[in-house]
């Protein structure tokens, strides 16, 4: 073989390593999971939630044996009623996906944050692998009911009755 062509088969040789070498990295380096994260409304003294969700991708799925916790912490005047979630506490738990829902509730109205520092498990066919994810939840508390109508009074400077509908709404709700 003339040697150009032994350079030119090395060369693309070397090509082909190098290409299934990014190929192997590529997959090595595609997500096993996704995260999903949902904030409903909230309102100041009612209790409310936000929900975390992990997704398997690619092939991988949530391991349904190994620990699950999401561990919780919020802002000052914001109630949790447990700091530490578990496997036990999951709204929802399939090999695809799991997902907590956790409650909270605002003392007062305003931006509020809350952060869920979840740890779980994902697993394929040959493998898995533990995996840590910080979610943070930006929740805007609004004023309660009630205070909105006493609020609404006193800037129409009286002109307007607004307690006579909660009224109103209270003795149609009871039997």
């Amino acid at each position: 073989m003339p040697p150009k062509r032994i350079v030119g088969t090395v060369t693309l040789a070397l090509l082909g390593l190098a290409a299934m070498g990014d190929r192997s990295r590529a997959s090595a380096d595609e997500a096993t999971y996704e995260i999903r994260k949902s904030a409903g409304n909230a309102t100041a003294g009612v209790a409310s939630n936000v929900s975390v969700t992990v997704v398997g991708k690619n092939g991988w799925h949530v391991n349904g044996e190994a620990p699950f916790t999401a561990t919780v912490k919020a802002d000052l005047g914001v109630d949790l009623p447990k700091a530490k979630l578990t496997r036990a506490d999951l709204a929802e738990s399939t090999k695809q996906s799991a997902r907590f829902d956790i409650p909270f509730s605002a003392v007062a109205p305003g931006k509020k944050t809350i952060t869920a520092q979840t740890r779980f498990v994902m697993c394929q066919e040959e493998a898995c692998k533990p995996a840590s994810e910080t979610v943070a939840f930006e929740v805007d508390v609004q004023a309660a009911a009630a205070a909105r109508p006493a609020a609404a009074k006193a800037k129409g400077g009286g002109k307007k009755a607004t307690a006579k509908p909660a009224t109103k709404s209270v003795s149609t709700a009871t039997p």
